[in-house]
């Protein structure tokens, strides 16, 4: 493998707390717009050449692509969901847009009968064209990993968060169903993700904790979330494939649970709560850390303040393996291009093994 090629060995070798060539670079989600500004043309959701290509010239060992229930915001009002959502829920309006199944915006599970009416085998419906449509433009090297398994947050949302807290003291039972029922549906998602080729990992992308702990209970947590998630990480581990897990927030109190589940590897180790130097002296010889670079300097810092944080986190972090470099959270369009670059640049120059950073 040579630095600058996609090889998801190079991933494989430090999620096993090994050392590869270099330290491995690793996004759950890039914008289009940074995609385009990288790429000198526009990039858009249905091209995926030049997606690949994207990923691949930034000098990413693999694509990710997003499979799930009910993307919030992201169906339009010709969509076949949301034609249902508007004959089943929607009884205040005679026109339909693509709010109508904005779950970000309107909850729609409230009680036991919102439960029962609600159109699942509609919403179970996935969409893996993608990842059948981009095996033509993979180079040899570069994997999948799949972006999928959202569970606690899109039962927040499907049920609206105020309700789901009173729901979770009052009627944890109804918590219990949705959960169960959504779990489900990305349960049966991921084994039909296992049939693709060139998918190497899922990364389940699914926020359970604030800036100052767990959204809920670590006992809550246990008795609803995890085993569902213990599951996820039984097929992933049969199947030869890798757990990454998505989460924001200060999750101490949740780590060995998602160590014991199965997660391989945990994103972003949110730096605006976390100590990643921390992360690494107690958990990093159990599982991989990824990101911790922080979105606010992507935003609003120099090249140089980027490239130097860089350089500290390889420094710091990356001796030993078990570390791949990337932003605190995802890259968005408000990024700056330039420090965006700095990022990636400096981990390719200063990430090769051994480490000797100046």
């Amino acid at each position: 493998m040579t630095e600058n090629s996609p090889d998801f060995t190079r991933v494989l070798t430090t999620l096993h707390h090994e050392e590869p060539d270099r330290v491995p670079l690793a996004e759950v989600a890039v914008d289009y717009s940074i995609m385009t500004q990288f790429l000198g043309r526009p990039v858009t959701d249905s091209d995926l050449a030049s997606q690949v290509e994207f990923w691949s010239r930034a000098g990413y060992d693999f694509i990710p692509l997003t499979v799930g229930m009910m993307q919030p915001g992201d169906v339009t009002k010709d969509s076949q969901i949301s034609k249902v959502i508007q004959r089943a829920i929607v009884k205040d309006t005679a026109t339909a847009d693509s709010e109508d199944w904005n779950v970000l915006k309107k909850s729609r599970i409230h009680n036991d009968e919102d439960f029962e009416s609600f159109p699942w085998e509609e919403a179970a419906k996935l969409d893996f064209s993608k990842l059948y449509e981009v095996q033509p433009f993979l180079p040899e090297g570069m994997k999948i990993i799949v972006a999928s398994g959202k569970i606690f947050t899109l039962t927040w949302m499907l049920m609206g968060f105020e309700n789901f807290g009173i729901n979770l003291m009052t009627n944890p039972h109804l918590v219990g169903k949705v959960i169960e029922k959504v779990a489900k549906i990305q349960l049966d998602g991921l084994s039909q993700v296992m049939q693709v080729p060139n998918v190497a990992a899922v990364w389940a992308v699914d926020d359970i904790a604030f800036g100052s702990g767990p959204i809920v209970s670590p006992r809550a947590y246990r008795e609803f979330l995890f085993p569902w998630y213990e599951e996820f990480g039984r097929l992933c581990s049969e199947n030869s494939l890798y757990f990454f897990f998505h989460t924001d927030g200060l999750v101490w109190d949740l780590i060995d649970d998602l160590i014991a589940v199965g997660v391989n590897a945990l994103h972003p180790i949110d730096p605006t709560c976390m100590d990643i130097e921390e992360v690494k002296e107690r958990v990093g010889d159990r599982i991989c850390i990824i990101g911790n670079i922080s979105n606010e300097l992507l935003e609003d810092g120099t090249p140089g303040e980027v490239a130097e944080l860089t350089k500290n986190r390889l420094r710091r972090i990356a001796p030993g393996g078990g570390y791949c470099l990337g932003s605190g959270n995802s890259v968005p369009d408000w990024a700056k291009i330039e420090n965006y670059r700095a990022m990636i640049e400096t981990c390719v120059k200063f990430g090769r093994y051994p480490i000797h950073v100046d």
